[in-house]
């Protein structure tokens, strides 16, 4: 296959390139390389790619997905049987701080993905969206089938967003589409703003970490080797409508359209003082915690019901969260030569 990623300098998106090419797809990646963190960190994951034993079958494309010529030109040259659609604004708390980023790449950019997918029959269109969505909802664990209409974040609300853009092409225009709620990713080459990266960084070199919520929060930890699993099972389970789905009992996750959505998560949560022991362990160094309430936009606990993902594609994270901090130091420590 020929496989557009967008994100593809991303954390997420640098992990599915490479398994794509491992596989034997063709990928073009697609990333505008922002500063929004250490450019250079983005560099080095793309030069990871490039070194890889089927490099040749990659190119990169420095292009924001909200420049809407641009975009439009790259699906008219290169001739995409899929799409996975990974760039995107991320984080809760710098949507408070700067909303019309997300509005620009998170909704203008989709948009974007969306037109091109439409006018060049993709075969199927993954794209990313978050745990965030269930924002005020408190059943646990959170299920694709549950209502998601109270975000807490305009990150949330931009990704509760491109669920509804995504399924109004897939009615319209019978554009296979799949979004996937990701729970809290963490891993090797992660991305700087996360807890485990900002964690690593000041206990290492003496610092305080602050830990909102009192560590109480509880997180459903997920693996980025789980994640990338699962996009590529469900790339390649192309999105059919619900031929029992009705609307006078709509199901949120489905759809007489091809559209479907599912959470990947460990449906395991942790407990986040938990998770900054597993932590201090591999680091051998205990952390001066800073210990503060929970943040605008923050929800004090996720949790995911993975059945769909498990009945449907036949897959569910399995990586311990000891096992995955583990790799992430590993990897921090080469990296950063520590």
């Amino acid at each position: 296959m020929k496989v557009l990623v967008t994100g593809a300098a991303g954390f997420i998106g640098s992990h599915v390139s490479l398994k794509l090419l491992e596989r034997g797809d063709e990928v073009i990646g697609l990333d505008d390389l922002n500063d929004y963190y250490e450019v250079s960190l983005k560099e080095a994951r793309l030069n990871r790619i490039r070194s890889s034993p089927n490099s040749s079958h990659f190119k990169f494309v420095k292009m924001g997905v909200e420049i809407r010529n641009e975009v439009s030109q790259l699906f008219q040259d290169q001739a995409f049987d899929k799409v996975v659609h990974l760039a995107a604004q991320a984080g809760v708390r710098y949507s408070i701080e700067n909303p019309h980023a997300y509005i620009d790449s998170n909704i203008v950019g989709f948009i974007n993905i969306l037109e091109g997918c439409r006018h060049h029959k993709i075969e199927h269109l993954v794209y990313a969206s978050s745990s965030s969505v269930y924002g005020a909802n408190e059943s646990m664990p959170f299920s694709v089938h549950d209502n998601v209409d109270h975000p807490l974040s305009l990150y949330a609300a931009s990704k509760k967003a491109n669920e509804l853009m995504a399924h109004t092409y897939s009615n319209l225009y019978d554009l296979p589409t799949t979004g996937l709620r990701f729970f809290t990713v963490y891993g090797p080459w992660g991305r700087p703003d996360m807890a485990l990266f900002l964690f690593t960084r000041a206990i290492l070199e003496g610092k305080p970490i602050d830990v909102f919520n009192y560590g109480k929060h509880r997180r459903d930890f997920t693996y980025v080797d789980d994640i990338v699993e699962g996009i590529i099972r469900t790339l390649d389970h192309t999105a059919k409508p619900n031929s029992d789905w009705s609307g006078a009992d709509p199901d949120p996750a489905t759809s007489k359209a091809p559209y479907r959505l599912y959470n990947i998560g460990s449906n395991n949560p942790i407990e986040l003082m938990r998770y900054i022991e597993i932590l201090e362990e591999k680091l051998g160094k205990v952390a001066v915690k800073n210990l503060l309430p929970l943040q605008p936009g923050d929800v004090p606990a996720t949790y995911a019901d993975v059945d769909a993902l498990v009945e449907d594609v036949n897959y569910k994270p399995s990586t311990s969260i000891e096992e995955g901090v583990e790799k992430f130091v590993s990897w921090y420590k080469e990296y950063y030569k520590v």
